[in-house]
């Protein structure tokens, strides 16, 4: 079958709000037919009965200021609880589940059986995700090109007072991301640029995905915020919390030690990057020009540029001073009583019950922690010390253990103790191992 548009019939994993949104965005001329496949359970068979009462509509709505003009609606032209009845005839495949879930995805998807699929887009990887995907391809390795984003260009969630899964509200837009893929020269890195110039996000390609997965913030910010006591307390707490993410101590987690963390875990993170020949970011000047700037008076262009030449101390006060200055919205107006827009003011998402009655670990850690764990038994294969992840990584198991003591544990998924990291890193490693043993042979035949 030939594509039609830029990424042909799309199929995408996942029928969260992330999915939803994709979906929508995709259907503005990006697909030809567009589907949406979730695993079996309680969520898969509430959406497809809400499908069908619908007419396979869905919807986005978009709060984000300047492209509320994106909100949109699109008609679904399949939906699969389960992936054992998905025919062949996709020729893209966009996985919108969490990234430690990407290698039961493909597994289930059997793609070697699916001769059609051209690529596999990765909407939130971690550093690595894209070798092990490649990895898990098997015989299809060759002709399925794999592409990982940066990050989730949007931030979404289901309307709660709506009470629909139909509908993706659009709460934040990137406005830059990285693309790198598995296929140099890549044809469909250039049609995504324009899919994103569309939506107003500019889209960088790098040389090779793990430069584009480097380059998540949440990498750098969550695990010394958010697996620290504090925050641990907060998110574990059965009663509201009325603390704030991002803001300083005691509203929210941000001390001098919790920056320390941030600038340790860099750092080891950064030597994990030079290992794969990716080159580490300037960690305050990615914050401040691809995510959210604060006003030159609290921080100069010099401090900015010269960030990573600074000692440890000078680092932390910087990027102290970075989110000293983002408790207010630093470009808003004073209302009438001279108070600025507050900007810090995130509540933790906290433990609660499913519908099947299942307690459910937050996104933020939880997410944050496979991918911290999965860098950690990289860098103790490389022999790269990571003293600040390991630190971080038994804050958040030794509070996860309490709490799984307390709830006893069949109130819990098993795929929550399910940990494959260990054997996906030794997997990465020897991905990376053959790279380096054919880009020697490629220099030798030069």
């Amino acid at each position: 079958m030939q594509e039609t548009s830029a990424l042909g019939n799309v199929l995408i994993v996942g029928g969260g709000p992330a999915g939803i949104h994709v979906a929508v965005d995709l259907s503005k001329g990006w697909s030809h037919r567009i589907g949406v496949a979730n695993r079996k359970g309680i969520h898969a068979e509430r959406l497809q009965t809400e499908l069908e009462e619908h007419e396979f509509h869905v919807s986005t709505e978009v709060l984000v200021e300047r492209a509320r003009h994106l909100s949109a609606t699109a008609r679904l032209d399949r939906f699969y609880a389960g992936f054992d009845t998905i025919e062949d005839d996709w020729q893209t495949i966009v996985l919108c589940v969490p990234c430690h879930s990407y290698v039961d995805a493909i597994r289930e998807l059997k793609l070697v059986y699916r001769l059609e699929v051209k690529r596999i887009i990765l909407i939130s990887p971690g550093i690595g995700s894209n070798m092990l995907v490649q990895e898990n391809l098997d015989a299809a390795r060759d002709r399925i090109e794999v592409i990982s984003f940066s990050t989730y260009y949007a931030a979404t969630k289901f309307d709660p007072a709506a009470a629909t899964l139909l509908k993706s509200i659009v709460k934040g837009l990137k406005s830059k991301i990285y693309m790198g893929s598995s296929h140099a020269n890549s044809r469909t890195l250039f049609h995504l640029q324009d899919f994103f110039a569309s939506l107003g996000i500019e889209a960088e390609q790098t040389p090779h995905p793990i430069g584009a997965e480097s380059r998540s913030i949440t990498t750098y910010v969550h695990p010394p915020f958010f697996m620290d006591s504090f925050s641990l307390n907060e998110i574990f707490r059965q009663t509201r919390s009325t603390k704030s993410m991002y803001k300083l101590y005691p509203e929210g987690p941000i001390t001098p030690a919790t920056i320390h963390s941030m600038v340790r875990l860099w750092k080891e993170i950064s030597g994990v990057l030079e290992k794969f020949e990716a080159e580490p970011m300037n960690l305050l000047k990615f914050m401040n020009d691809d995510n959210y700037p604060v006003q030159e008076q609290s921080l100069s262009r010099s401090d900015i540029e010269g960030f990573v030449q600074f000692d440890e101390l000078h680092q932390e006060y910087l990027l102290y001073i970075r989110y000293a200055s983002l408790l207010i919205d630093p470009f808003s107006s004073p209302g009438e009583q001279g108070q600025y827009r507050s900007f810090a003011a995130v509540p933790y998402q906290q433990v609660s019950l499913d519908q099947e009655g299942k307690w459910v670990i937050p996104r933020v850690p939880y997410e944050d922690y496979r991918k911290l764990k999965l860098l950690y038994h990289i860098g103790q294969d490389l022999q790269i010390p990571m003293p600040q992840a390991k630190t971080l990584m038994q804050n958040f198991e030794h509070q996860l253990r309490a709490f799984m003591k307390q709830q006893g544990a069949d109130a819990f998924r098993s795929e929550l103790v399910q940990d494959d990291t260990l054997e996906e890193a030794k997997i990465i490693i020897r991905k990376l191992q053959t790279q380096n043993l054919k880009s020697r042979e490629d220099v030798f035949k030069s």
